[in-house]
């Protein structure tokens, strides 16, 4: 049984990086735009984070089949860094979250988000923006079963 709490999550200032393509282009963003930002000297102070711009779990699986999934990945970072044509510093909005964590591969999500849209629906929330994971640890260190995935759904 997965956990799922409300929270408010504050503003946060972000790198990130925008564009569109397949999910799995995730894993060569992420590692890409954390070198950008260290190279910039900036001082990470969170996880990364995917946000899904899809509005439905249909439309990103036909967007991702596509080749024209949106995709952003962004890091929480302590002071602006300069951007270029790719990369953006940018205020990532807080809010009201309804907040779990998914522990095992990527690929195996799906389970945790039909619960989590179950009990947003049992419990009359609505969705109010774009859906965010967080990659809490690096599947490069941890075996997949250890894989901490936060995720994120703005509601009201």
């Amino acid at each position: 049984m997965i956990e799922i709490t409300v929270i408010e999550e504050k503003p946060q200032l972000v790198v990130g990086m925008r564009r569109r393509g397949h999910y799995r282009d995730i894993a060569e963003m992420i590692p890409t735009l954390f070198k950008y930002a260290v190279g910039h000297g900036a001082k990470i102070v969170g996880h990364p984070f995917f946000i899904y711009h899809e509005s439905s779990s249909e439309e990103a699986k036909r967007a991702d089949e596509a080749g024209n999934a949106e995709i952003e990945v962004c890091v929480p970072i302590a002071e602006k860094i300069p951007e270029n044509g790719g990369i953006t510093c940018y205020e990532l909005s807080g809010g009201r979250m309804a907040r779990t964590v998914h522990k095992g591969p990527y690929q195996e999500c799906e389970s945790t988000y039909t619960r989590l849209f179950d009990w947003l629906q049992e419990n009359d929330y609505q969705i109010t923006g774009p859906i965010r994971e967080g990659y809490a640890n690096d599947p490069r260190e941890v075996a997949p079963e250890e894989i901490l995935t936060i995720i994120y759904v703005p509601i009201s």
